[in-house]
């Protein structure tokens, strides 16, 4: 069974109000813009794009369908998406939040027809994550952040069969909102003035999910004081299942992001 998947990848920055750019990183592998104010206060956000395969599975009404769509998958079946950061810090105390909708679809095949010739799977996905951070490590070419927060997840999955097949013109649709503790660490190494290294790492669950996590490692590099862009590659996973709906997903691939300080 060859399973196709559309899968968002979007820009998305929030901007708050300030009279300085400094030069402290948002989250790592998404450089940034940020603003300093008077107080001690910097205010960061940022844009990337991840592109990113899915495997894993997914279903509703407690009939479940194999999503294994490769990054080529993603390139020939794209749809829209929207993703976007924020971090405020006051010396070595922090907040930020990363935001993070997509919507897949799918269609596959369903093994021998008895039910239907095939189906086609919808999920929409966000995930939202917030927490508070201390720095841990400071120095001039280095920085290392420890947080603890939580991440949210609202996912509604849609399976449609089509004919023949007793489930020709079956419907089932399902929806799920949860969220679970999460800790971490996210951490940035300057090689040079120009080039350095970012990434972060992440775990959680025990409450709505079995488990939770998502990691990221990437390169950055400053080509001015008002532009910069990192590349690098996340992965990000998580297994759910509740009253016959399931995801149980595993999602990874390049990143890229651009950055422009004012």
């Amino acid at each position: 069974m060859k399973t196709r998947i559309l899968l968002a990848v979007g820009l998305f920055a929030f901007g708050p109000i300030g009279v300085a750019a400094a030069a402290d990183p948002i989250y790592p592998g998404a450089e940034s813009v940020e603003y300093k104010d008077a107080s001690g206060w910097t205010f960061t956000v940022a844009a990337y794009g991840w592109l990113a395969g899915l495997k894993g599975n997914v279903g509703a009404g407690g009939r479940t369908a194999h999503v294994d769509a490769s990054i080529g998958d993603v390139l020939s079946n794209f749809d829209i998406g929207v993703m976007g950061l924020a971090e405020a810090r006051y010396q070595r105390f922090g907040v930020f939040t990363d935001f993070n909708y997509v919507r897949l679809s799918a269609s596959s095949d369903t093994p021998f027809g008895a039910l239907a010739s095939s189906a086609e799977l919808t999920v929409h996905s966000l995930m939202w994550t917030a927490a508070a951070e201390y720095r841990v490590v400071e120095t001039p070419e280095a920085s290392v952040d420890a947080f603890a927060g939580f991440r949210l997840y609202s996912l509604k999955n849609e399976l449609d069969f089509n004919g023949p097949g007793a489930l020709a013109g079956v419907s089932l649709s399902d929806q799920q909102t949860w969220a679970d503790p999460i800790v971490g660490l996210k951490a940035r190494y300057s090689i040079t003035p120009q080039l350095y290294l970012t990434g972060w790492g992440m775990v959680g669950g025990a409450v709505s999910a079995d488990v939770t996590w998502d990691v990221m490692a990437a390169a950055g590099y400053q080509f001015s004081d008002k532009f910069s862009a990192v590349l690098g590659y996340r992965a990000s996973g998580v297994d759910y299942e509740k009253d016959g709906f399931v995801y149980d997903t595993v999602q990874q691939g390049p990143l890229i992001g651009a950055v422009w300080r004012f």
